[in-house]
């Protein structure tokens, strides 16, 4: 495959990995990372980090974003759920039950693929800004449009490229509802380091780092009716505008960013009066590190027990379906201790 750019973001890692390469910050989870986070392991008892798929609940989080819809498949016009196997082979004592579902990848808890977020940026070197995601790849070249109607969706940089590489390494866990509560609050360079200084949470090159901020817990307390008034001036986020934050995610060598919020960062929704990202932490992560965002997750159950044992690391196995030419895929992580 030929270069496809001449200039790289300024801060990115765009060819470190290779000038194909799709996998990003993935890269770092080697066989001797796999191995440090098997070390983890010591009780053998296993966490579960997702929501159920059907929360949040509604589409006030995202309007564009609907809960899963669920439904019998059919055949001949009969829906197979309780469904006789005596109508379709003579004498078979067999019932069925077969379902299919309807479901918006990044609804509930997830993964965000590279393709999710890109950026209008000078490639080429010639002027122009053209729209373009992680390590070059471009929109309406790899990922495509409707106006592409069989071919829609990411050619390159798809969330099966990290089912493929089964993300599977070790978590770190900082639990910053701890230390803020459940007061909406942009999480600075400063607040983070202090949080793990406090705790003594150190992170290496190849760790995924987790966040718990207590909002897929509100979440969950809200039983499917969330408020979104509520939701907006609740618990912690990552504040992408502090560049020193930006740059540690940078220089710490992790692999990817799991939050239990919605969109990681301190997202306001607010335009500017000169051009700039809208999501500044996605933008550098997804688009100039191949850093992957999950969203959503559920900490809890983990953290209590984390926080009881006096641990904050373990392993982590989080592969999102292997569903080609997707931007985001659902994800049920699970967490070993």
């Amino acid at each position: 495959m030929a270069k496809r750019w001449v200039n790289r973001p300024e801060g990115s890692n765009w060819g470190d990995f290779g000038e194909d390469d799709q996998l990003g910050r993935i890269n770092l989870l080697t066989a001797e990372r796999v191995r440090a986070a098997a070390a983890e392991v010591r009780e053998g008892q296993t966490f579960c980090l997702s929501l159920p798929l059907d929360y949040p609940g509604g589409n006030v989080l995202n309007a564009r974003r609907h809960p899963p819809r669920l439904s019998p498949t059919e055949l001949d016009g009969e829906e197979w759920m309780n469904y006789p196997m005596n109508r379709f082979i003579d004498n078979a004592t067999d019932v069925i039950c077969d379902d299919q579902v309807l479901l918006c990848l990044q609804y509930s808890t997830q993964w965000d693929a590279l393709a999710h977020v890109g950026s209008h940026f000078d490639a080429d070197g010639d002027g122009e800004a053209e729209r373009v995601f992680y390590n070059g790849f471009r929109a309406g070249e790899h990922i495509l449009g409707i106006d592409h109607a069989g071919d829609t969706g990411a050619h390159a940089l798809s969330i099966d490229n990290f089912a493929a590489r089964p993300i599977q390494g070790r978590g770190v866990l900082v639990d910053l509802a701890k230390h803020f509560g459940r007061d909406r609050k942009a999480v600075d360079y400063d607040d983070l380091m202090g949080v793990m200084e406090a705790d003594g949470v150190a992170v290496e090159e190849g760790d995924m780092l987790c966040l718990r901020t207590g909002f897929a817990e509100l979440i969950v307390e809200m039983e499917h009716h969330p408020d979104k008034s509520v939701l907006d001036t609740s618990c912690a986020a990552l504040d992408g505008s502090d560049g020193r934050l930006l740059q540690w995610i940078s220089d710490s060598g992790i692999a990817a960013i799991c939050a239990d919020n919605y969109a990681v960062e301190n997202y306001l929704g607010k335009g500017s009066e000169t051009p700039c990202s809208a999501l500044p932490l996605h933008e550098h992560c997804l688009f100039k590190l191949g850093l992957p965002l999950g969203e959503l997750w559920f900490f809890k159950d983990l953290a209590e027990w984390l926080q009881a044992a006096g641990r904050s690391r373990f392993m982590l196995t989080a592969p999102p379906l292997r569903l080609p030419r997707a931007v985001g895929s659902p994800v049920s992580p699970v967490a070993t201790v």
